[in-house]
């Protein structure tokens, strides 16, 4: 029963062909979310770094160093697995091969910066985070080219 309603309704009213160059055809992709989550890593990374132990007699000062710690390792991780997402959503949605025809380093770029994203999430290093923001900042470079427009870089920190 459904399927003849269905069939009937698709007769009268045929679907019309449509093209999108992504999961969505809203067109509006920036890096600048990027940015952000690559900088979150960072801030978090730096935030790790400078924690100091407290004494581990202290339960009470242990638990809340334990605590903060957590809480920073968490938002470090979500922040670069986000930051590898978007990096991927702009390679696979917005990025085409014309882009690769200008910017032959294109594909390296967007490698080692999902590699780095993968870095950052396993590691507490300030070296592997300030690697991943000159990858966002390339890839940042190179999207706002392709649009013919020179935008700025900034750092909200």
């Amino acid at each position: 029963m459904l399927k003849k309603t269905l069939d009937h309704l698709r007769k009268i009213k045929p679907a019309v062909a449509v093209e999108a160059h992504c999961d969505g055809p809203c067109g509006v992709y920036d890096p600048a979310s990027i940015r952000i989550a690559a900088e979150a890593a960072v801030s978090m990374t730096k935030k790790i770094i400078a924690l100091t132990p407290p004494d581990a007699s202290n339960a009470a000062a242990m638990a809340a160093y334990l605590n903060t710690l957590s809480r920073y390792v968490a938002i470090k991780e979500q922040q670069a697995h986000l930051a590898k997402e978007e990096i991927l959503v702009l390679w696979t949605d917005y990025f085409k091969p014309v882009h690769l025809d200008s910017y032959p380093n294109l594909h390296e770029t967007i490698w080692k910066a999902t590699k780095l994203c993968s870095t950052v999430k396993v590691e507490v290093s300030a070296t592997h985070a300030g690697e991943l923001m000159d990858a966002v900042k390339e890839i940042h470079t190179i999207f706002w080219a392709t649009k013919g427009r020179d935008i700025a870089w900034y750092t909200a920190s």
